[in-house]
């Protein structure tokens, strides 16, 4: 089978390796430095190139990397929705499985990048309530996006009756912030913890280091509630 990329030309394949390999390089130094600490001389000479030729490749020097590497994160994420929540996983799990699956696999992602998204998470909150109008329409746009890519199995599933009836757009909005907030709450424990500022009255915390245990937390919250009688379903 023919590689998605065969149909380009050398120099365009060539072109995105190097873009990959600056993206990369930008990746380690802003996971070890810190975005602002970060300067683009030590993104160079971590991808091996000139400093101009970071520049030919992005106008915008290092905030050009951090939205690039903002980029192939939300695309991973998106990709990670619709496979999940897609017709065919749909066809082999309940919607209510594929929201836990979905918790789980966000997890894991976080744990395969946790350095840099304490990163990309801190600077998200400071461009989105910039005063740059485009930076904050970026986050908006993306966020949509995410939503785009899951309101249709929600609308689906209300339609067969599996989950209670209302905005759909809202439905979708709550379960994807209810997965991001925990996400940001485990970034939140690990740096206290590695400040020392970790306060002993958080004795849920284990659950945030477990991706099974959290999903099995935020799966019931949403789908059986709070009610005094309200029990997950003992799992198989």
């Amino acid at each position: 089978m023919p590689s998605p990329h065969s149909s380009l030309s050398r120099r365009e394949r060539e072109r995105r390796r190097r873009r990959r390999a600056m993206r990369r390089a930008a990746q380690f130094v802003f996971a070890e430095k810190g975005y602002e600490q970060a300067t683009l001389d030590e993104i160079a000479e971590r991808a091996e190139f000139g400093k101009g030729t970071l520049y030919n490749y992005f106008e915008d020097g290092k905030e050009g990397l951090l939205f690039a590497i903002f980029d192939e994160v939300y695309d991973d994420l998106h990709d990670m929705i619709r496979a999940t929540f897609g017709d065919d996983a749909l066809r082999h799990h309940s919607f209510r499985d594929a929201f836990h699956a979905l918790v789980v696999r966000s997890f894991e992602y976080y744990e395969e990048r946790e350095e840099l998204f304490l990163i990309l998470i801190k600077e998200a909150h400071r461009l989105c309530f910039s005063s740059d109008v485009q930076k904050a329409a970026y986050f908006q746009e993306q966020q949509h996006r995410m939503l785009e890519a899951l309101v249709p199995a929600v609308e689906s599933a209300m339609a067969a009756g599996n989950i209670a009836s209302l905005p759909p757009q809202s439905v979708a909005h709550m379960m994807l912030e209810v997965v991001h907030d925990l996400v940001v709450r485990r970034c939140f424990t690990e740096r206290s913890a590695a400040d020392g500022t970790l306060r002993p009255h958080m004795p849920d915390a284990p659950l945030l280091h477990d991706p099974e245990a959290a999903a099995d937390f935020l799966t019931s919250l949403l789908f059986d509630g709070l009610g005094p009688s309200s029990a997950a379903p003992a799992r198989p």
